[in-house]
């Protein structure tokens, strides 16, 4: 091979490769896109889901009585749980995630991943179910997320999670309830 002959090779290289990639990101969307989709065939058998337009406004007292007290602490006053205290970040098996404080489906199974901080985490969510603000509490921004619902403080959203979304919701498990797909919900 002559050097002309090398360089072109060399060359077509990193296209091929950006071709591959692109292609690759595109299959992956494809596939979230599917995931958000048909997210109900995590579902339970007769499982009833509440609407995210059928708004849940209660009183602190009701919260108080609906929640548990580190519940609350999250949901209500945007608090934090602490790393690895939920069994949630752990939950392996077929079904939804929804919220603690209304029963709004948010999360799938299939959406979850091990992103190893100790906080259950997902790199997409079932569409329209949660509302964003940015939040300065520790002085730079961070993208928060609330349930679209009842208003619920889940957590934040960070842009360090896997391909194809590169998204990463880490949610309080205390602000979540797992309904897993096998048996009536």
């Amino acid at each position: 091979m002559d050097r002309r002959g090398l360089l072109k090779a060399l060359l077509a290289v990193p296209l091929a490769g950006a071709s591959w990639l692109a292609h690759a990101q595109k299959k992956g969307m494809a596939m979230v896109e599917e995931l958000q989709q048909n997210w109900k065939a995590y579902l339970a058998t007769g499982m009833a889901t509440p609407s995210p337009d059928e708004p849940l406004k209660l009183s602190k007292d009701e919260w108080r009585k609906r929640l548990s007290p580190a519940a609350y602490n999250v949901m209500r006053e945007e608090g934090t749980e602490r790393a690895g205290s939920s069994p949630l970040d752990r939950e392996k098996r077929d079904g939804v995630f929804v919220c603690a404080g209304c029963d709004l489906p948010v999360f799938t199974s299939a959406m979850k991943f091990d992103s190893g901080t100790g906080w259950p985490s997902y790199f997409t969510t079932i569409p329209g179910v949660f509302e964003t603000k940015t939040d300065y509490f520790l002085i730079y921004p961070r993208t928060e997320y609330h349930c679209r619902r009842c208003g619920g403080h889940h957590g934040h959203i960070f842009k360090d999670g896997p391909a194809p979304t590169g998204l990463r919701y880490c949610n309080n498990g205390v602000a979540l309830k797992f309904v897993p797909k096998q048996g009536k919900a």
